[in-house]
């Protein structure tokens, strides 16, 4: 059993260190565990820092491609190097490495395909009284757009087993705590929470500069989730808005025109019928939006499970050819 431990980095050689010493090295029902550092475009010494600390791997992404991508050719590389397990922590030393076990030990005993470290919200003396409401309102709108019980949905210390790993395609490229969450719901995988503690900050935040920057992205981010995974529900709610309002402006027209004496005065509230009938229009149109976004949702589905078979495929075959290397080796030593 392999667990690969990775650590997204942007110009992280002040914190790297404290990093990998927190980090264990041994891990019960584990054989072997080794680190992963992927250098997300730094202009520092982080991978020289990386391979003084005695990393395996050291990914250099070459320029800087975002947290959600450099996640995700982490997991690449990580499986191709043939990882059972893959745990991924902040390169800013923000989670305590020591509670990497606690993140393992319910996939080992094959109780959940992904683990999510939940920090202390409530009691998290560095987070604002509106933060963690914050918080809060986004892991219980995470839980419901997901169909999971993730108690901290914006946590990047998490571990996933192979097949889920093999499973994961991020489209998004802001963060992809939320993305793999709902991508882990609707593949109907077993999700769970455990309890884990942080270190002090050492730095801000580079993901955002302020609150009014987080929840916009944040907010841009759950747009585009509900747009990828529940498009139907997306427009159909936009398209009753729209309908609803119309109506509503119809009726008033209806009204005003036979109940009141609005015709004898001259008055024909004519702009109440072309805004009703421009709605009426426009929330047809997202209805028909519902169902063309449904048919494409199903096909990018299809497209992923081909993704994901072809991946399968792919790292077997590299299984197998490793294996005879290694067989080729034995048997001819120089």
């Amino acid at each position: 059993m392999k667990l690969i431990i990775q650590i997204p980095c942007l110009n992280e050689e002040a914190t790297l260190p404290a990093v990998i010493r927190d980090l264990p090295r041994t891990v019960p029902g584990i054989d072997v565990v080794e680190y992963l550092v992927i250098d997300d475009g730094s202009t520092d010494r982080t991978a020289e820092v990386a391979r003084a600390l005695g990393v395996e791997h050291i990914l250099s992404l070459g320029t800087r491609r975002g947290l959600a991508r450099a996640y995700s050719m982490g997991l690449e590389y990580a499986l191709n190097q043939g990882a059972d397990i893959i745990v991924n922590t902040d390169g800013d030393n923000q989670y305590q490495g020591a509670d990497v076990p606690k993140l393992v030990q319910p996939i080992l005993a094959g109780r959940a395909d992904m683990v999510v470290g939940c920090r202390p919200i409530l009691d998290h003396p560095e987070f604002s009284l509106a933060k963690k409401g914050l918080q809060m309102l986004g892991s219980w709108v995470l839980r419901n757009l997901s169909k999971t019980q993730v108690r901290d949905a914006a946590s990047g210390f998490r571990a996933v087993s192979r097949h889920t790993a093999m499973q994961l395609f991020i489209h998004s490229s802001f963060s992809y705590c939320m993305e793999t969450l709902i991508q882990a719901g609707e593949a109907r995988l077993r999700v769970v929470s455990v309890d884990i503690g942080v270190n002090q900050s050492t730095r801000q935040s580079r993901l955002f500069d302020s609150i009014p920057e987080y929840l916009w992205k944040s907010g841009s981010t759950i747009l585009l989730m509900y747009a990828l995974f529940r498009p139907s529900s997306l427009f159909c709610a936009m398209g009753g808005v729209l309908l609803s309002v119309a109506t509503a402006l119809a009726l008033r027209f209806a009204y005003l025109i036979y109940f009141t004496e609005a015709l004898s005065e001259g008055r024909t509230h004519i702009p109440s019928l072309i805004a009703a009938a421009i709605l009426f229009i426009s929330g047809a149109g997202m209805l028909c939006m519902a169902v063309l976004a449904e048919l494409l949702r199903k096909n990018r589905r299809l497209l992923e499970n081909i993704q994901w078979e072809l991946r399968r495929h792919d790292l077997k075959m590299r299984e197998v050819a490793d294996n005879q290397t290694r067989r080729f080796k034995s048997a001819n030593p120089e």
